[in-house]
C-alpha cells in the first residue's frame, strides 16, 4: 500500500507549489472516517483511495484532484457529510465528492436501466467539473485491478459494464493506456479461456522472435540519424485484447495478423512529422490502404498522429505512428492532458481547451440528456457513439463531420443539425443523387437535399447509426403521434363537453392538469385521444359540481326491435335492441356529414383498423376508440356495435375521404350456400375473377349432404361493386344463396 509521504512526493515531482497541508488533511480525514473498514482482499480500506489518487498522480494531476480521490468515498461509506467537507476542504472539493457519491445512490428495478441511469449521472456529473470523469476512471481502474476478490456472479457484471462503458468512455476522452488495461482485466475476467489462449500464443511469438523489436527499432533510429532527424523509437507487443478483437472482427486465424508489432516514432515538431513520414516511406515500401492522417484530421478524442504500414526490415509488416511529443502525451492521457488549471478566481479553472475535440463530443451526449429519453434509450445512443470508429465527411462548405463508420447522409444530415435531419429528402454524394441507405466513406462531401413539408419516417431509425439521429427521430416520430391523438382527443372532448351544455377550450385543462396527472395540456388531450384518459373525467375535473349524464333507457316504440335513448344532455340516440330481429339493421343519429372525421382507407392520417369483416366505401361507417390502438371502423350494420352501446364516449363520427384516382381495394366479407357438386369452387373463383374483385381467404363447411357453405373474404373497390359481385354470383346455378356478413 501507498504511504502518505510517497503521495505527496509524487505531485511535488511535477507541481513544486504542491499545498502539502491540503493532502495530508485529506488523508487523514479519510483515515479516520474509513477506520477499520476492510476490502474484499483484507487490505484497509483506505488503500483503495490511496491507489486511486496514485493513479491521478501519474496522469500529473493537481493537488485538489487528488484530494478528490482520497475522499470519493467517504460519503457513500462512511458517516462523512457534504457539510463537513465543505467546511475543512472548501466547497470546491465538497461539489467534486458529492458528484461522485451521487453516480451510485440509485434504486432502480432494471439492471440495464440502473447501468443506463449510472452512466447519465456521471455524464450529468462530469458537466459540472471533467475531474470527475478523471476520479471515477481511476476509481474503476483500481477496482478491476483487485476484481480477483470479488463474487464471481459479481465479477462478470462489473467486467461486462466496465468493457462496455468506462473503457470505451477513456478511449473516447483519449485515455488509451487506461482504455487498454480496462479492456485487458474485463476480457481476463469475461472470456478467461479466449484471453489465455491469446496470450499464449503472444508469448509464443514473442520468443520465436526474440530481439526483432530491438532490430526494427535500431535500423529505423539509423536510418532517422543518418537524415538528421532527431527522433526517439519505441516498439511494443499488440495487447491480448486487442489481437483478439480484430481477429473476431475481420474474422483471421492467429497465423494470419500480421500488424502484432507496432512502433512509435516521437519528433519534436510537426514538420518533423511529415519528414519522418517521407524519410520511412523512400526506404521502404508502404502497404497500399494502411494510410491515415490524424494530424489534419484529428479523431474526436483530440488524438493527432500520422499511422502507416510498411513492408520493413527482414521483409515484416511494420505499423508505424509518427507523432510529436505533445501529440503523444494526449495520446496517453487523452483530457487529463488538458487539465492545466489556471486560477481565473475562487473555484473557477479552465479545465479543457474550447476547441478540444473529446470534451466537445461530451458536452454533445450531455445535450441529449434534455431531450427527455428514458435512460434505456441513452444508454443504447451513448453505446452506440462510444464503440464506432469514424469516417470524415464535408458539407459542401468544406464543415468537417465527423461519424461512426457506417453513418448514412441521414446520419450526417443529424449531425449538422437536427432541423436539417428533420427536413432531409435525399442526398447528394460527391456530386451524385444517392440513396439515403448509403454509408459513406472517409473523404466524402454530402449536400443534404431538404423540403419543408418532410417529417422523418419511423423506419429511419433502424437506418442510421448515430444516437443523436436515433434520438431526434423518435422524437419526431412522437411529436407527429401525439399530434394525430391530440386532434381527435380535441374533438372527443368538444363533444362530451357539448352534451353536458359545456363549452371546452384547452385553457380549461391548465388549472387541473395536477389532478389528470399531465404536465401539459397537448399530453392530456392526446390522452384522451389513445383512450388512456376518459373524457368524463377530464369534465369532472374541469367542473367537479357537474351532475353526469343518466341514461334513460325506455320501452320500444312499436315492433321494430329499437330503443329510444335520451341522455340528460337532450341528446337522443336511436339503437337496436338485444332480440334477434335488431340485428338487422341500425340507424344512429351520428351522420356522416362534413364535420365527421376523414378515414382514408387504412391509416394515413390516423391509426385506423377495420373491424374483422370490414367495410367498403360507399358503407356508412361508424369509428370506435381502442385504447392503444386507435379507430375500428364498423359499417352502420355491424352486431359488433351493440358492444359499445354504453360507452358513447367512444363512438367516433368518420366518413370516407379517397382520391378520385385511388387505386386501393378494401375488405369485405360474404357467405354462399353453394350446391356441393364437383366444379362449384371454381366456377365461384372465376366468377370473382372476372369481376375484377379478389379473394383473400376462403373457408368451406359442409352443412348437408346437397349444400356447402362457403365463408369468403373479398377485396372489393367500393359498395357499387361488391352488390355487382353479389348480385353476379346470385345468378350462378350452383349458388342457393349469397349474404354480405358484418361480424
Amino acid at each position: 500500500m501507498m504511504r502518505q509521504y510517497e503521495l505527496v512526493e509524487r505531485v511535488h515531482s511535477y507541481k513544486p507549489d504542491v499545498n502539502e497541508a491540503l493532502l495530508n488533511k485529506a488523508y487523514v480525514y479519510a483515515m479516520q472516517k474509513h477506520g477499520k473498514q476492510t476490502r474484499a482482499n483484507g487490505d484497509p480500506y483506505i488503500s483503495h483511495p490511496l491507489e486511486v489518487a496514485a493513479i491521478l498522480t501519474n496522469m500529473r494531476l493537481d493537488e485538489a484532484t487528488v484530494a478528490v480521490a482520497l475522499l470519493h468515498d467517504t460519503i457513500e461509506d462512511t458517516s462523512a457529510t457534504r457539510d463537513e467537507i465543505d467546511e475543512l476542504f472548501g466547497e470546491e472539493i465538497g461539489g467534486l465528492v458529492e458528484g461522485l457519491t451521487k453516480i451510485r445512490k440509485l434504486d432502480l428495478v432494471s439492471k440495464r436501466a440502473k447501468q443506463a441511469e449510472n452512466l447519465r449521472k456521471l455524464l450529468l456529473a462530469i458537466s459540472d467539473d471533467v475531474r470527475v470523469l478523471l476520479v471515477k476512471l481511476a476509481d474503476r481502474l483500481h477496482n478491476m485491478r483487485t476484481l480477483g476478490f470479488v463474487p464471481p456472479e459479481k465479477r462478470a457484471r462489473i467486467a461486462e459494464e466496465t468493457m462496455d462503458i468506462y473503457a470505451p468512455l477513456a478511449g473516447r476522452m483519449g485515455m488509451q493506456d487506461m482504455r487498454e488495461e480496462l479492456e485487458e482485466i474485463s476480457f481476463q475476467h469475461m472470456n478467461a479461456e479466449a484471453y489465455e489462449t491469446v496470450t499464449k500464443r503472444l508469448k509464443e511469438l514473442s520468443e520465436k522472435n526474440r530481439g526483432i523489436i530491438r532490430k526494427i527499432e535500431t535500423e529505423l533510429g539509423d536510418l532517422f540519424e543518418e537524415h538528421g532527424l532527431s527522433a526517439t523509437v519505441t516498439g511494443r507487443q499488440k495487447k491480448p485484447y486487442s489481437v483478439f478483437r480484430k481477429m473476431q472482427s475481420k474474422s483471421l486465424s492467429f497465423e494470419q495478423l500480421s500488424d502484432i508489432y507496432g512502433f512509435r516514432i516521437i519528433v519534436n515538431s510537426i514538420g518533423d512529422c511529415y519528414r519522418a513520414l517521407g524519410i520511412v516511406h523512400m526506404r521502404w515500401s508502404v502497404v497500399p490502404g494502411r494510410f491515415k492522417d490524424y494530424i489534419s484530421t484529428p479523431k474526436q478524442n483530440d488524438y493527432r498522429s500520422i499511422h502507416t504500414t510498411i513492408i520493413g526490415p527482414s521483409r515484416q509488416r511494420v505499423e508505424l505512428q509518427i507523432r510529436t511529443v505533445r501529440m503523444h502525451e494526449i495520446a496517453e492521457y487523452g483530457v487529463a492532458a488538458h487539465a492545466i488549471y489556471k486560477d481565473a478566481g475562487p473555484g473557477e479553472h479552465e479545465l479543457l481547451p474550447h476547441d478540444s475535440n473529446a470534451y466537445s463530443w461530451l458536452r454533445r451526449t450531455i445535450e441529449q440528456l434534455s431531450i427527455g429519453d428514458n435512460p434505456e434509450e441513452f444508454l443504447e445512443h451513448t453505446k452506440l457513439e462510444l464503440f464506432h470508429d469514424q469516417v470524415f465527411c464535408f458539407t459542401p462548405k468544406g464543415q468537417l463531420i465527423a461519424l461512426p463508420r457506417g453513418a448514412t447522409p441521414i446520419d450526417f444530415a443529424y449531425a449538422v443539425h437536427t432541423d436539417i435531419g428533420d427536413t432531409c429528402v435525399g442526398a447528394k454524394i460527391n456530386g451524385r443523387i444517392m440513396p439515403l441507405v448509403t454509408q459513406l466513406s472517409n473523404g466524402d462531401e454530402v449536400e443534404i437535399i431538404r423540403s419543408g413539408v418532410q417529417v422523418p419516417p419511423a423506419a429511419w431509425e433502424k437506418i442510421v447509426v448515430t444516437g443523436k439521429a436515433r434520438a431526434a427521430i423518435r422524437r419526431a416520430t412522437r411529436a407527429a403521434v401525439r399530434k394525430q391523438y391530440s386532434g381527435l382527443g380535441y374533438r372527443i372532448l368538444e363533444r362530451s363537453f357539448n352534451r353536458a351544455g359545456k363549452n371546452f377550450t384547452r385553457d380549461q385543462l391548465q388549472p387541473v392538469l395536477h389532478r389528470l396527472g399531465f404536465k401539459e395540456v397537448e399530453d392530456a388531450i392526446a390522452a384522451v385521444g389513445r383512450g388512456e384518459l376518459a373524457s368524463k373525467d377530464v369534465l369532472t375535473a374541469v367542473y367537479p359540481d357537474h351532475q353526469h349524464d343518466r341514461i334513460a333507457v325506455n320501452q320500444p316504440a312499436a315492433d321494430d326491435g329499437w330503443f329510444n335513448l335520451r341522455s340528460a344532455a337532450g341528446m337522443i340516440f336511436r339503437v337496436p335492441g338485444r332480440s334477434k330481429a335488431s340485428k338487422s339493421r341500425r340507424d344512429k343519429t351520428v351522420g356522416n356529414g362534413a364535420d365527421a372525421l376523414p378515414i382514408r382507407g387504412a391509416g394515413d392520417d390516423m391509426p385506423v383498423s377495420f373491424g374483422a369483416a370490414g367495410a367498403v366505401p360507399g358503407d356508412r361507417i361508424i369509428g370506435i376508440m381502442e385504447p392503444g390502438k386507435g379507430i375500428t371502423i364498423y359499417p352502420i350494420q355491424s352486431p359488433m356495435l351493440t358492444e359499445f352501446d354504453d360507452e358513447p364516449d367512444r363512438w367516433i363520427d368518420v366518413r370516407w375521404d379517397l382520391d378520385e384516382a385511388g387505386s386501393k381495394r378494401f375488405h369485405s366479407r360474404i357467405t354462399l350456400n353453394a350446391i356441393n357438386e364437383p366444379g362449384t369452387l371454381a366456377e365461384v373463383a372465376q366468377t370473382i375473377a372476372s369481376s375484377d374483385a379478389n379473394i383473400q381467404t376462403l373457408s368451406m363447411v359442409r352443412v348437408a349432404d346437397d349444400f356447402t357453405e362457403m365463408v369468403i373474404d373479398l377485396e372489393v373497390w367500393d359498395l357499387k361493386h361488391l352488390n355487382k359481385l353479389v348480385t353476379t354470383l346470385r345468378r350462378l346455378s350452383c349458388i342457393s344463396s349469397v349474404t354480405r356478413l358484418y361480424e
